[in-house]
Formats: structure tokens, sequence, C-alpha cells
């Protein structure tokens, strides 16, 4: 009897004790969880940073994930803002500098009485007398003009490319003819002679950037009442578009389109 109690007590001494290291592993997994769902209820800087280190104490590591700053900064609206404005800026500088050729141009031709040039919201609008191109009723650019539309080409060559609009205007003198049956056609046909004219005496010049376009008697800068006023309203206008709108975007075809081609290849 007394043999079997020595055995059984030697038994019981040899019992190993390696589950304690699991249950302390357990223990600290637990822990751990507890600390993840409080700190989860609200999330802030302050309990991150507090989580991070109750991590690095327990697990007595180095520095955690969130240890590190991210590589990635946030955007500044007001850094991104000053960038709009500072690209629109610089945009109406050139626009000024391109007013400047233009009326050294005018200067040198004495056109001051025929032409006139203007900053706008829309751009450079350079307004042009229909009296100089046109006889009364035509479309096809007088041949003793020609030479000045061709030299006007050369100020339109820009880099970078800028949008150029020719309108077309009349006054309110009803118009039908056998070429043309309204004035409205025949703005239009002011346009589109004095576009050609200008694109094909300048291989320089993009035709993609150029468009015509006529509004007949309608937006007069003038009272029609009389012939002072008639004969501003009878016009074609220029317009040098800006790179850059007020709100920082671009004007620019080729701009767009290649950001287009870009975002394309991006999603594929």
């Amino acid at each position: 009897m007394a043999k079997r109690a020595k055995k059984h007590k030697k038994e019981h001494e040899e019992i190993p004790e390696a589950w304690l290291l699991p249950y302390s592993d357990l223990l600290t997994l637990l822990l751990a969880l507890f600390i993840v769902l409080f700190a989860s209820s609200t999330v802030d800087n302050q309990k991150l940073h507090e989580l991070s280190s109750v991590f690095n104490a327990v697990f007595d590591g180095g520095k955690g994930v969130m240890d590190y700053p991210s590589d990635t900064m946030p955007n500044d609206p007001k850094s991104d803002e000053t960038s709009k404005n500072s690209a629109y800026l610089e945009d109406q500088k050139s626009l000024s500098k391109i007013k400047g050729n233009v009326d050294d141009f005018i200067a040198v031709n004495e056109l001051e009485k025929q032409f006139e040039t203007k900053l706008t919201d829309e751009g450079l609008l350079v307004t042009i007398r229909d009296s100089v191109l046109f006889d009364p009723g035509k479309a096809v650019v007088k041949s003793e003009y020609e030479k000045t539309a061709r030299e006007l080409s050369k100020l339109l060559v820009f880099d970078p490319k800028r949008s150029v609009v020719i309108t077309g205007y009349t006054d309110n003198v009803p118009m039908h003819t056998a070429e043309f049956s309204s004035n409205w056609e025949l703005s239009v046909m002011r346009a589109v002679n004095f576009l050609k004219l200008i694109v094909d005496q300048n291989p320089k010049l993009d035709s993609s950037f150029f468009s015509a376009k006529g509004y007949g008697e309608n937006n007069p800068i003038a009272s029609n009442n009389s012939d002072e006023g008639r004969s501003k309203n009878r016009r074609v206008e220029v317009l040098i578009q800006p790179l850059v709108k007020k709100d920082g975007s671009s004007t620019n075809p080729t701009i767009n389109k290649d950001a287009s081609v870009n975002e394309s290849k991006t999603g594929e």
C-alpha cells in the first residue's frame, strides 16, 4: 500500500507545467482584444496613439505601423486655390502682352478708327469695322485688305496654342439679295471667309483651334437708330480665348484631350 502511494506521489510530481505558456498567451490576446474593442468605440488620434503604445508594451516590440507618419500628404485646399489663381493671373499677363502686340500693329498701320482691342472675361477681343474688310452686302474680303489680314494672322500664332473664335455681325437693315436671304447668312459667311483668309495664308496656324459663327443683327453694341450706330454694329470680332479660366480649369482643347486619354488609360 505504501509502495502504491509512493508511486502515485511520484507521478503527481512529474506533471509538466507547459500549459502555463499558452494560457498566458491567451490572456494577453484577450487583453489586446478588449483594448481594440474599447478604442474602436470612439476612434481619434489620441486613442490611436494610446493603442499603439499599449500594443508595443504588451508585445515588447519596436515601433508599430501607427507610429510611422504617412508619406501621403493631405491636399491643402488653400494651396490648390492659390495655385489656380496664380495660373489664371499668369495667363492674363500673357493676354495683356498679346493685346500690346495687336495695339502696336494697329498703330503702325494707322487702323485706330477701324480696329479696337479689349480684354474681357472671355479673352482678348479684337473688333474690326466691316467697312475695312467688306463692301456693303458682300462677304468677300476686299483685295486691298488681304495684306492686313495676312499681317494680323502672324499675331495669332501662340505657344501654347489658343482657341480663336471669329464672329460676324450686321445692323438691323433687312438683307434680301440673290446671294443672301438674311443678315444671319451674311454675318456667318463674312466670319467664315475672314477665317479662311487668315488660316490659309499662314501655315503656322492650326485650323483646329479656329472657329467661325454669325449672329446677324443680334447683340448690337450701339443703337441702330443712326448711321453711326449701324456702322458700329456691322463688325467682325476676333476673340482670343484664355488658356486658364478664373476657376483654374484649362480651356486648351489639346490639354483637355490629353487629360481624357490619360484618364481612360488609368481606368483600364
